[in-house]
């Protein structure tokens, strides 16, 4: 089945596919932005009746704006806000608090890491860790496994991490994962660890609890020009310092982009967090709708090592102040 898929496919395309394991579902899907892939994935799903989206955001207002659109087209479907700052180890703890004090929601099925930031200036957290690394996976990471035993509550739970091929902008920087206060930072190469990290991390919990019946995914979605991670980046130019970062790495073979559309963005999320097959391909990193071909993908071999998923889960143990034994 999972063979007719590619580049073009669309999201809608794979929901009219696997609406039977949509059906009835509660999926928690965060960074929920009126522009957001999140936004198109949990609007794509909503059509084949999930039992409950749990959307969230950094403040309340932006994913309820969209649960309110989805239920004006789909007034069978349930929705629930939850704010959540992924940048904010102390919001994540508030909104996975909150999460476990949900009595009616005693099972979570999916769980689709989705928010990031992309190319920002130097910036830390409320901790002091580096923006992209602190939002893009110390805060999932965090969130994650305080929620696991609702995720691990549900028959056939799943966890997606939405990582990009911009992996290939650098390995975890073990020595140095916060560009030594900003003296050393570049952008591509902060945005580049921290979609490292959110593939390691998969891999990660498919090790650990696919013995208990998790299934753990990583995913490039493709370049989406028209959407909010995008927002604040000047295309002429930063096209060209991106570029320029893959040329230093010495990838002749990064000359451009080829754009997909939103729905053809999320066809990967909605595979990824549905399709059948994955169960057997547990900790894959995913691209156009398939598991990722490392000799026609661009598949880097840190972003897929055991050695550096077991090191990346204990560095962010460390960072977050809180071990999680499986």
């Amino acid at each position: 089945m999972s063979s007719k898929y590619n580049f073009n496919t669309t999201g809608s395309e794979l929901v009219g596919d696997l609406g039977s394991a949509i059906k009835g579902k509660v999926i928690l899907t965060t960074g929920i932005s009126p522009l957001g892939l999140g936004t198109h994935f949990a609007k794509a799903i909503a059509v084949a009746q999930p039992g409950l989206l749990i959307l969230t955001g950094r403040d309340s207002k932006k994913p309820q704006q969209i649960a309110d659109e989805i239920n004006k087209v789909n007034h069978n479907v349930k929705t629930r806000v939850l704010t959540l700052d992924l940048g904010s180890l102390k919001s994540v703890r508030n909104a996975a608090a909150e999460v476990m004090g949900w009595e009616d929601v005693p099972v979570i099925d999916v769980v689709v890491n989705n928010a990031g930031i992309f190319g920002v200036d130097y910036a830390v957290s409320p901790e002091g860790h580096e923006l992209h690394f602190a939002t893009n996976h110390l805060g999932h990471f965090l969130f994650t496994n305080l929620i696991m035993s609702k995720i691990l509550a549900a028959s056939e739970p799943r966890v997606v991490n939405v990582s990009s091929d911009g992996h290939r902008l650098s390995p975890i920087r073990f020595g140095d994962v916060g560009f030594s206060g900003g003296e050393t930072y570049n952008k591509w190469a902060a945005y580049g660890q921290s979609k490292t990290a959110n593939a390691l991390f998969a891999l990660s919990l498919a090790h650990k609890l696919g013995g208990k019946g998790l299934v753990a995914v990583s995913l490039h979605p493709g370049t989406i020009k028209d959407t909010a991670i995008g927002s604040k980046i000047d295309w002429e130019k930063d096209t060209a310092s991106l570029l320029a970062a893959d040329v230093f790495l010495g990838d002749e073979g990064k000359k451009g982009f080829s754009w997909k559309t939103s729905d053809q963005g999320i066809a990967t999320h909605v595979f990824a967090a549905f399709h059948p097959s994955l169960k057997e391909q547990n900790g894959a990193y995913l691209e156009n709708s398939r598991v990722a071909d490392p000799w026609i993908d661009t598949v880097k071999p840190w972003a897929t090592s055991e050695v550096e998923a077991q090191n990346l889960w204990k560095l962010s143990e460390k960072l977050v102040g809180q071990e999680f034994h499986y």
